[in-house]
């Protein structure tokens, strides 16, 4: 990755440690996440500036490493009473917030696919339109949040449509990677996420976006229960 622009590392280093600030003032300021999801970006960088996701030829990929223990802390998060306290809790201005990262990612992306380590499938000059997703996230925050006049159920489309639109993204970079069941891209492989920093993406941005919206949408759920039971008792 000696060909890549030295800003280009650094403008994503700095989108990552923003997610995390917006993430941690969602969680009201949580020491105890800070430090967990601080101490995971560490070990990841260690892990990836010594080579060890360069090999691709394994199965499963050793990739695997950088998206499974992130999943399997939200499925323990939504499965048990205490991650539910935790992500009911959570500042639901904050979880619209966070997603304006996803601009400089996509920026970013196109920067890297110019310089031949990522596909320009995954730009979007190609199947990626993860970039409406950040620009609709200031129209949602302010009309939700300043003047108030979004609608829950606007909420909840919103979240599931930009859910769609990550999880495209997400299928398409690990498709796109040169691993044993690559499908796009054969010539110009997704290389970019194997190196630090960009490991970040997929281990770090990408889950708190995806926990985000999993978060938004239940509270969302659970509020509309709520309100529907208000008006059955007071008929």
């Amino acid at each position: 990755m000696e060909n890549i622009p030295f800003y280009i590392s650094i403008i994503f280093i700095i989108t990552t440690f923003l997610s995390v600030f917006i993430f941690y003032k969602a969680t009201n300021n949580s020491k105890i996440f800070l430090a967990v999801i601080l101490t995971w970006l560490a070990v990841q960088s260690v892990i990836s500036l010594a080579g060890f996701y360069k090999v691709t030829n394994t199965l499963p990929p050793r990739f695997a490493l950088l998206i499974v223990p992130p999943v399997l802390c939200i499925i323990i998060l939504f499965s048990t009473s205490v991650g539910r306290k935790f992500i009911d809790n959570l500042n639901p201005k904050f979880l619209i917030l966070i997603h304006t990262v996803r601009i400089p990612v996509e920026i970013i992306l196109f920067w890297l696919c110019l310089y031949k380590v990522v596909p320009q499938i995954m730009t979007i000059e190609g199947r990626n339109l993860d970039i409406l997703s950040g620009l609709s996230a200031l129209v949602i925050y302010y009309f939700g949040f300043i003047k108030k006049t979004l609608s829950d159920t606007m909420l909840l489309i919103w979240n599931f449509i930009c859910l769609g639109l990550l999880i495209n993204i997400i299928v398409i970079a690990i498709l796109s990677a040169p691993f044993v069941f690559q499908k796009f891209a054969l010539d110009q492989p997704n290389v970019a996420l194997l190196y630090f920093p960009f490991i970040w993406l997929p281990c770090c941005i990408v889950p708190l976006v995806l926990f985000s919206h999993l978060t938004l949408i239940r509270q969302l759920i659970l509020k509309r229960r709520v309100n529907k039971s208000v008006i059955s008792l007071s008929i």
